[in-house]
């Protein structure tokens, strides 16, 4: 079966040449278009979609509502921001909503193609530069703000802690298993219960969090050579299928 894609842009143009691209690709097929972050949510409710591309600068309901609406009533289909906005507070409004992925709109053919595959895989995919940011400054939170991720970990049982560390460090379930002497099952179930008490959509929201309540200090995890931010350029890994490889990948 093909990816099916939906595209939500205010700019007949942008649609269209997108649409080009993606149409050319032989597991890929566009099956809706949208104006506006309303059309688009009433897209994802009307048909069976596995990617939305959607920008951020629309009217009416522009794409960082749409994308926590569309998070909330259909939580499978993956979101990619797709937009000329690099801002600090739209990449983690989007991330926070329930975003799979952030692009900006000079992204060649090459990212955007392989952001759809990825997302449609279940990762989680940014652009260079929005991941660089991710590391350096967006969770690099305020006292406040740790205060309340640091609210929510407590939650938490001790051994969950654990699987978070290493969630946030970008491993995969088989290999938090290695390092907990654990199954890669027992660290799905692990994995499973700590997006549900963290109200998490998926592994990069809980990793966000862990990093902003200070749970990736080197003292408290792994070593400091594989912490999220020693991985340079390429950004970090996550995915969202709790048994599945690691994810967050830079194009």
């Amino acid at each position: 079966m093909p990816i099916r894609v939906l595209l939500a842009d205010d700019e007949p143009m942008m649609r269209g040449a997108v649409g080009l691209l993606l149409g050319q690709a032989p597991d890929i097929e566009v099956v809706a278009e949208a104006a506006d972050g309303a059309e688009a949510v009433a897209a994802v409710r009307r048909l069976e979609i596995d990617v939305a591309l959607v920008d951020i600068s629309m009217p009416e309901v522009d794409g960082l509502a749409a994308v926590e609406e569309i998070a909330r009533i259909a939580p499978s289909v993956r979101v990619i921001m797709l937009t000329t906005f690099g801002e600090e507070e739209y990449v983690d409004r989007a991330l926070r909503g329930g975003a799979a992925g952030f692009l900006l709109k000079d992204a060649d053919p090459g990212q955007i193609l392989h952001a759809v595959r990825a997302a449609a895989a279940g990762d989680a995919v940014l652009s260079p530069g929005v991941a660089r940011h991710v590391i350096d400054r967006s969770l690099a939170a305020p006292v406040a703000r740790a205060s309340r991720a640091a609210e929510r970990l407590a939650a938490l049982s001790a051994r969950e802690r654990e699987v978070l560390v290493w969630i946030g460090r970008g491993l995969a379930n088989a290999e938090i298993g290695t390092r907990l002497g654990l199954s890669a099952g027992t660290v799905k179930v692990h994995v499973s219960r700590i997006l549900t008490k963290l109200s998490c959509t998926n592994r990069v929201q809980a990793a966000i969090l862990a990093h902003e309540a200070g749970l990736l200090e080197p003292s408290l995890g792994a070593p400091a050579d594989e912490s999220l931010g020693d991985r340079g350029g390429a950004g970090p890994r996550f995915t969202d299928r709790p048994d599945g490889p690691p994810g967050v990948t830079s194009t």
